[in-house]
């Protein structure tokens, strides 16, 4: 993927397209490459946007996921998106939930994929090892069904996060706010179409967990996708692309459904 990131003031993001907004946050170790197969297709139907988030760059009292969607919220009011699709993956998932509790009038519907927010498994409630690359290699690979997505790039990447100090103390401060940050109780309050896609093989928020947020969450349609785990949109895009078009076509074309 090879799209300009922008910068203004504060704010790093990509935007792509036209149309409806679709609003795209990644997770722990996530960054925009994560979505390159989605923004490749939806730039086509959509405005695509997607926020670099400043995992490492808040300060440490703020570096959680309720500092994270304060980052969200003014990086949308100060580019004045509004109904926007609010999609997000494993943290950004958490971090679209909170917002979409907080900020309900920005957001026309809701797309969660391998969140967090109720159960997960997470590489960062401990220190990780620093040092070991195997070790972070093995933790990179249980993220997918099939080890060899998680390519050495994509190691090399977590391995020299985990290995600067601060960064690795700012992993654990977001893992330990998202494993504290449970948000079960207010699902009930969410009215926007919700369309969840889950990998069967999730072993970091597992199949349970997807089925536990659609029984949450009102109006809300669940999709497993088998031979799949943490980050659907990077292991199954087609599959992953077709689910979420469907489902932002049933939105403005209801008559359509089951067509």
């Amino acid at each position: 993927m090879d799209f300009e990131i922008k910068e203004e003031g504060k704010f790093r993001y990509l935007e792509v397209g036209e149309g409806e907004p679709l609003v795209l946050l990644h997770g722990l170790f996530g960054a925009l490459s994560n979505f390159s197969g989605m923004v490749e297709y939806f730039r086509h139907h959509n405005k695509v946007i997607v926020p670099v988030l400043p995992l490492f760059d808040l300060d440490l009292l703020h570096t959680t996921v309720g500092g994270l969607q304060k980052y969200v919220h003014k990086f949308l009011e100060y580019k004045d998106y509004r109904d926007v699709h609010l999609l997000g993956n494993s943290l950004g998932g958490h971090v679209a939930l909170v917002y979409v509790l907080k900020h309900p009038e920005r957001v026309r519907s809701l797309i969660l994929t391998g969140s967090s927010g109720l159960f997960e498994n997470g590489m960062g409630d401990t220190y990780p090892k620093r040092g070991d690359y195997d070790y972070i290699r093995k933790k990179t690979e249980i993220t997918f069904y099939d080890p060899q997505t998680a390519t050495k790039e994509l190691v090399d990447e977590v391995y020299s996060i985990v290995n600067e100090r601060i960064k690795a103390i700012k992993i654990i401060s977001l893992a330990k706010s998202a494993i504290r940050n449970n948000v079960g109780h207010e699902l009930n309050q969410i009215q926007q179409p919700t369309l969840l896609i889950w990998g069967n093989n999730d072993t970091i928020t597992p199949p349970f967990v997807a089925k536990e947020f659609q029984k949450l969450i009102p109006n809300s349609e669940l999709h497993f996708i088998d031979h799949c785990g943490h980050a659907p949109m990077m292991e199954v895009p087609d599959e992953f692309n077709r689910l979420l078009h469907q489902f932002l076509q049933k939105l403005n074309h209801p008559a359509a459904v089951g067509q």
